[in-house]
């Protein structure tokens, strides 16, 4: 039997399609992206059956599904587990100046890491272990971006 897809020309076509959008954050979202903008706060929740401090707060426990209803401030410090540095501009993904990097941070009291960015930093100052500060922007709008990057303390755990 003939396949009538072997007798055709591939085609390609480029193109983008932008596709906008918006997300509730929820509840616990919610409040954790309020303390941020209006306290410049971090919080996490904690598994009342694990013990686990989330951070970015989650409802529920990934492992167990108990409800994670405690909160817990956290510091604005933690501990860099995970790196790497940006060196290359790229039109779409660059908000700091050329070099930074994106870093696996865990706060202090928080049993989790999350990725952010990392800045201010000279690259002899990073190692997995080093130590960093959140640096929050000026004027906050309710988002991850309202701590506008992490820069080292100087210190190595």
């Amino acid at each position: 039997m003939d396949d009538w897809r072997e007798k055709q020309e591939l085609l390609v076509m480029d193109g983008r399609i932008k596709v906008p959008y918006r997300w509730f954050a929820g509840e616990v979202g919610t409040r954790y992206l309020e303390s941020l903008r209006d306290q410049g706060v971090f919080l996490g929740t904690r598994c009342p059956q694990c013990g686990i401090v989330y951070h970015i707060p989650r409802r529920n426990c990934p492992d167990c599904f108990e409800e994670c209803s405690e909160w817990v401030e956290l510091g604005r410090e933690g501990t860099l587990e995970s790196y790497t540095v940006v060196r290359k501009h790229h039109p779409q993904l660059s908000v700091l100046p050329l070099p930074y990097g994106y870093g696996i941070i865990k706060l202090d009291g928080a049993d989790t890491g999350f990725l952010h960015l990392i800045g201010e930093f000279d690259e002899e100052d990073l190692a997995v272990g080093a130590r960093v500060e959140a640096v929050f922007s000026d004027a906050r709008e309710g988002n991850i971006l309202d701590v506008k990057y992490f820069r080292p303390t100087g210190g190595v755990e």
